[in-house]
Formats: structure tokens, C-alpha cells, sequence
């Protein structure tokens, strides 16, 4: 029971008892006391007075009395007009992080019976992945393990646009320039050989621009099912997906399931069919189909082209339509970046018109760019950030960073390789999620990788220290325990109050879709800690009683800050 619903509980108890009339418990507000005020929790007298019909001090007062009167755990109570500020006695400070300690699944919300896929990632298959699909493959991730620990059941899932206009520019640039090059003869890996050769077609485009109708053609093909033009497209799609699977595994990113626009593009053939049938879409005299939206506030919208080939959107109503039927969706959140958000909405638009009411399901998660102090990255000029150089990149500064600080001396090489992969995956990862999703993001990785300030560095060596005093203390036989007895401090206080936020930070950022609530707070947590640490060496406490529930205060703040950077998918070191 959390606080508010256990004083909820003793408030409408009171009222019964003071004005013979039952409330449910359920309908009283009470929430966390403003900082200018003493106490722990408010209860918001005004909508009983039609109960008490007294003044609203009065009714507080009232009520104040009786709790405190009755209720061990309820120490004191002021009044400030019509707000009832109470007090929580250290009895049940004790009683709470005795009762978060034993809770295995603390932070993990009542199951909803809610379905929710989240797509995200959908790579294009003509260039490796980057750091601008690094955000969006960190949001995707974090957002379904966030939805996960809010009770939903949750479909982690990628659409790979393996086919289509981009594809055909690598190929044609790969037959031309690049002389039968493979992923083996280079010792390139095949996403990146592939990447070279859409950054080729580039510079070949502005050689000569009439090579894109020889692009054009090789689309036409492939929808024919040309044998030739479809086994170089399954040869340089194949060493692609390689090349993901490999980065993706190094990122710790997963799928549930797995679709490519090459298996989808007709089914959103057959919606388009539909919108003709119904007239909701229109056929152009050149054989091209359009939406009109004007009425929506809108353009007209493409969805096949004159000779018949499909675009983005075709794809995406066929896809949407085939995954709510598939999974009972209740809500499809898409981690997309922000320049798509005019997509999105032609997409609801275009789906309410066929029918579906599902359309409002539909959710764009939509995410700022993610910039470096040199400005934004282009594809075509080959100017990206290369997710694999950069995870190397991090790799590498959390090595220096470390051996220069001297946390590691000691260490056995091995673990020390492994130490600097954790640390330098939890910087970039923490760096990018701390950050709001709608906001855009200058990245730095220099300044990722810090054991001091808000970093996923200094939450791990936070972590480690903490077992670190666990590990000393069963070296000298003892074990945390928490007695009836045991009066926590203020500042004990203060960390099992900032323990037992963490539900309602799960609430809060899976309603917002934004990790970066749960960044915050592991953030908070560590930065409580040390403070706490500072001013309270634990092994040193010379009461047998406070020393034990001294260790079960800190390990299962550990716990929690497991739980919590679990959420951003990072790992937590035992030593560091």
C-alpha cells in the first residue's frame, strides 16, 4: 500500500468516525506536501466541507486530530487553509522499507491486459546504421521495457524498407563502380560496403542526373520480379541485415517481430484498390492514385505512382491494418523521427477515411535530431556518424577515462575489457535517454563517459560501491535486517520517500513516453546516496540494530537502480 492510499484509508476512517457519513477512500485527494510547507502528505480538505460543514481549518483540524490520535504511524498534522498536512512517523518510514525490501516485483505495475507494439529502428537497407538510429533504437527499446514494467503486453517490433527506390540507387551504383566488390574481397563489413555504394550513387547523380531513370527502371523490374535484379537485391540485402544483426547485438537491441517492406508493399496495394472502390482515393488520367486531404487542412497525397509502383505510405496502411488484426492491438506507438510527424498524420487521416477506427490508436513517438557540435549528419555526402565506429569510440574513451581516473587498478585484464565495454555502452546510452525525446540533442561523447555528474558512468560506480559495502559487511558476518524498533533518520527518510517514488516514476514516464523520467531518477537516487554515504559511513555504525537496516536501506537502492537503468538497458557493475 503506498502512502497516499494508506492515509486515504485512515482519512475516510476519520470521516466516519468524526461525521457519521462513509466516504471511499478512493475519491479523497491526497498528494505529496509542497516544499514550503512541513509535512509528508496533504490531504485536500475543500470537497468534504458539504460533509463536515465547518470552515476548512476546522474540517482539517478535525480530522488532523483524529488521525493523529489513532493512528501510530501519523505523527503530527498542520493546517494551511484547505489542505491537511500530515506528517509520517518513523514507525512507518520502517514498516515501508521493510515492506520495499521483501517486494521482488517492486516498480512492476498491474498487468493492464493491454496489447501495444512499438515499431522502431526500420532501417533502409542501402547504408549502415548511425547515430541517429542509435536514439531511435535506445527510445524504442527503453519505451517497451517501460511500457512492460507499466503492466502492458508489449510487441517489440521493426519494419526493414528493404526494397524501393534507395535500394536501387546501391545496387546500380554497386554493378557500375564497384566491380563485383564483396563484403569478403573488401573485409568491409556488408552494411557498410553497401552504405559506400549509395554515397557513389550520389556523386554519380550529379555527374549525370539521367541515371536516375535507370533507377527508376530497376524499381519497375523488381516489382516484375526481374530474376536478375532480384538476386543482386537479395545478395546486397543479405550482407546488410549481417551488418545489423551484429551492430543491433552489440546495442543489445531485440524484435519480437521482424517485417520487411519487401513482404508488405502489396497488402497496402489492396487498401489502395479499397480506397478506390469506396472513392475515398482518386486515379489520375497517367494511371497514378491520389488521396485528397485539402479538406483535412492537407495536400493531396501519392500512394501509387503512374507506373505502378508503390511509396512509403502504401506499405504503411497495408502494414497497420495486417498488425491490428494480427495482434488485437490496442495502441501502436511509432519511434520515428520528428521530420516525420506530417507522415503520421496523412497516415490516421488516410486509415480513418478507409474505416479503420483503430486510427486513433495510432501513436507517433516523435523525437528531436540528434546533432554534434559540427551539425547535423548526411547520408549522401557520407558525413554520418557510424554506429559501429562509435560504439568502438566509446569502447575506447571509457578505457582511457578509466585507467586514467585508477578505479580499475587491481583488475584482471579480462574483466577489465568487459568493464570498459559496460561503461562505455552505459554513457552513450544514458547520455541519449536522459535527454527528453522531443527535444533535440547535441551529442558529445567525451562528455558521456564522466564518473562524476549526471552520466551512466557515475550511476554504475555507484552501484559497485554500494556492493561494495554489501560485499565488506558479509565478510564480517553480517546481514541487513530490519527491526520493528528501528527509528530511520531524516536522511534515511528522504531516500526510502525517493525508494517508494519509483512506481509512480514508472507511471509517469510510461504516460509520457519518455525514459528520460527514469534517467532522471536513477540520477537522483545515486546522487542521494553518496550525499547519504558522506555523512553516514555505514560499517562504522556501532548500533548492531541501524547498521543492519542501514544495509537494507542501501541494497535495495541498489535493487532499484538495477531495475531502473534495466528500463534504459544498461548494465550495472557489481566492481568497478
Amino acid at each position: 500500500m503506498t502512502p497516499e492510499s494508506f492515509i486515504a484509508t485512515k482519512a475516510a476512517q476519520a470521516i466516519s468516525e468524526i461525521y457519521g457519513t462513509s466516504v471511499e477512500a478512493s475519491t479523497l485527494q491526497v498528494q505529496l506536501t509542497r516544499k514550503e510547507f512541513e509535512g509528508d502528505f496533504t490531504l485536500v480538505v475543500f470537497p468534504l466541507l458539504r460533509v463536515s460543514r465547518t470552515s476548512p481549518e476546522a474540517t482539517g483540524a478535525a480530522i488532523g486530530d483524529w488521525l493523529k490520535a489513532n493512528v501510530p504511524e501519523i505523527s503530527g498534522f498542520n493546517v494551511v487553509k484547505g489542505f491537511l498536512n500530515i506528517l509520517l512517523s518513523p514507525l512507518y518510514w520502517n514498516e515501508l522499507l521493510a515492506s520495499i525490501s521483501q517486494d521482488a516485483a517492486f516498480g512492476q505495475l498491474p498487468a493492464t491486459g493491454r496489447n501495444i507494439m512499438v515499431e522502431f529502428s526500420s532501417p533502409n537497407t542501402n547504408k549502415p546504421l548511425h547515430l541517429g538510429h542509435i536514439r531511435n533504437n535506445l527510445l524504442g527499446s527503453s519505451v517497451s521495457d517501460l511500457l512492460k514494467a507499466a503492466g502492458h503486453n508489449v510487441i517489440k517490433t521493426t519494419l526493414v524498407n528493404d526494397r524501393g527506390v534507395h535500394i536501387c540507387k546501391s545496387m546500380y551504383a554497386w554493378q557500375k563502380r564497384f566491380n563485383g566488390a564483396t563484403p569478403e574481397s573488401t573485409g568491409k563489413k556488408g552494411d557498410h560496403l553497401v552504405g559506400d555504394c549509395y554515397v557513389e550513387f550520389a556523386k554519380m547523380e550529379k555527374e549525370d542526373p539521367s541515371v536516375m531513370d535507370a533507377v527508376h527502371d530497376m524499381l519497375v523490374k523488381w516489382e516484375q520480379g526481374d530474376k536478375e535484379v532480384r538476386e543482386l537485391w537479395a545478395m546486397m540485402n543479405g550482407w546488410v541485415f549481417e551488418g545489423f544483426e551484429q551492430t543491433y547485438k552489440a546495442l543489445g537491441i531485440s524484435f519480437d517481430k521482424v517485417y520487411y517492406e519487401s513482404q508488405t508493399y502489396l497488402l497496402g496495394k489492396e487498401l489502395v484498390q479499397k480506397g478506390l472502390d469506396m472513392g475515398v482515393f482518386e486515379r489520375e488520367p497517367d494511371g497514378s492514385v491520389w488521396c485528397d486531404l485539402t479538406a483535412d487542412g492537407l495536400d493531396r497525397k501519392l500512394l501509387l505512382r503512374s507506373d505502378g509502383t508503390s511509396v512509403y505510405i502504401t506499405q504503411d496502411l497495408g502494414t497497420a491494418e495486417r498488425r491490428f488484426s494480427e495482434f488485437n492491438l490496442d495502441s501502436h506507438v511509432y519511434v520515428v523521427g520528428d521530420e516525420q510527424n506530417y507522415h503520421f498524420q496523412v497516415l490516421k487521416l488516410i486509415l480513418g477515411k478507409l474505416g479503420f477506427a483503430w486510427a486513433q490508436d495510432i501513436f507517433h513517438l516523435s523525437y528531436g535530431m540528434v546533432e554534434l557540435p559540427e551539425g547535423k549528419m548526411k547520408s549522401r555526402e557520407g558525413t554520418v556518424v557510424d554506429a559501429d565506429d562509435l560504439i568502438e569510440k566509446m569502447y575506447q574513451e571509457a578505457k582511457a577515462t578509466s585507467e586514467e581516473s585508477g578505479k580499475l587498478e587491481g583488475m584482471e585484464e579480462d574483466q577489465k575489457e568487459e568493464l570498459y565495454r559496460m561503461i562505455g555502452l552505459g554513457a552513450l546510452k544514458y547520455f541519449i535517454l536522459k535527454v527528453d525525446p522531443k527535444k533535440k540533442m547535441l551529442f558529445n561523447p567525451k562528455e558521456s563517459i564522466d564518473f562524476n555528474g549526471n552520466t551512466g558512468p557515475f550511476i554504475q560506480y555507484t552501484h559497485a560501491r554500494i556492493k561494495s559495502i554489501l560485499r565488506k559487511a558479509s565478510e564480517k558476518g553480517l546481514e541487513g535486517a530490519v527491526s520493528p524498533s528501528f527509528q530511520p533518520g531524516a536522511k534515511e527518510i528522504r531516500l526510502i520517500k525517493l525508494l517508494n517514488g519509483y512506481p509512480q516514476k514508472i507511471q509517469d514516464a510510461a504516460a509520457d513516453f519518455s525514459p528520460a523520467i527514469i534517467a532522471n531518477y536513477a540520477y537522483e537516487l545515486a546522487k542521494e546516496f553518496n550525499q547519504y554515504y558522506h555523512d553516514t559511513p555505514v560499517l562504522r555504525e556501532s548500533d548492531q540494530e541501524v547498521l543492519k537496516a542501514r544495509l537494507v536501506l542501501i541494497d535495495s537502492l541498489a535493487c532499484v537502480l538495477r531495475k531502473a537503468m534495466g528500463i534504459l538497458g544498461i548494465q550495472l557493475p557489481d566492481r568497478m
